[in-house]
Parts: structure tokens; sequence; C-alpha cells
């Protein structure tokens, strides 16, 4: 039930984010999906930092297709493929022109600061996320 096109967050591939191999370190894509969770939010009006609660991710995976190597431009994509009670799994796509080079997830629980247990997500967080869902892009 694809309703618009996916976000689209574009950069590029730092050097400091390659191995020895020439390509991107596995650990620093999880950084780039970042950079484009927290854009998309924000041009959904959402800012993280709402008080008392946190938002740890509790599972994040990805796959790569392709070779992504320094100074490669990327565009990444991001959809909300779940919202749960407490938590949302956001998918992404990373683009090498139109190829697919990597694809994963990240799912995000809302969790009370000081209980460190889950809680409701925001009513706000709720009703913007609930317009974005989406399938699970193929």
């Amino acid at each position: 039930m694809q309703r618009h096109a996916p976000f689209r967050f574009q950069t590029r591939i730092r050097f400091i984010d390659t191995d020895a191999s020439g390509r991107i370190h596995y650990t620093a894509m999880f950084r780039y999906f970042e950079s484009a969770e927290l854009e998309y939010m924000r041009a959904l009006g959402l800012l993280y930092g709402t008080a008392g609660i946190a938002l740890p991710r509790v599972h994040v995976e990805c796959d790569f297709v392709l070779a992504i190597v320094y100074d490669d431009l990327v565009d990444i994509e991001v959809c909300l493929t779940k919202l749960g009670r407490s938590s949302i799994r956001l998918d992404f796509r990373t683009l090498k022109g139109e190829e697919l080079a990597a694809r994963g997830a990240v799912v995000i629980v809302c969790m009370d600061k000081k209980t460190q247990r889950a809680v409701e997500l925001p009513a706000e967080f709720r009703k913007v996320l609930a317009a974005e869902l989406r399938d699970q892009p193929a």
C-alpha cells in the first residue's frame, strides 16, 4: 500500500568510513542509515529529544549487494514499515545511481528514561507516523 515515494537522503561516502579493502566499513552503514532517518523525521516535523523518553535501537540489519567505496554518491531511501504500540521499524535502501547497493532495517523502541521500560509512542509521533506506514519495499 505505497502511498507515495520513499523519503530520499543523498550523501557522499567519507574516506574515514572505509576499511582496508577500500569499501565502506560495515558498521559505518548504520551511521548513514541514522543520518537518513533523522532527516526523514525532520521532514515529517518530528524531532527526537521529547522529554522523558529515549528511542534506543533494539535491532539492526544490513545486507550489502554492491561495493560502496570512498566518494560514492548514494541515495538512501527510508520507509516506515511497522508501527507498533511502542516501536517502529524503518527499512532502508542504499542506491548507487539507480542500482541497489545495500538494504537494511532498524527497529526503534520508545522507552521511559526513568524506568528503562518500553512505553507507548507519544500521540503526536503516532499520528504523523500512521500516515507514513507502508508495505515493505521489494
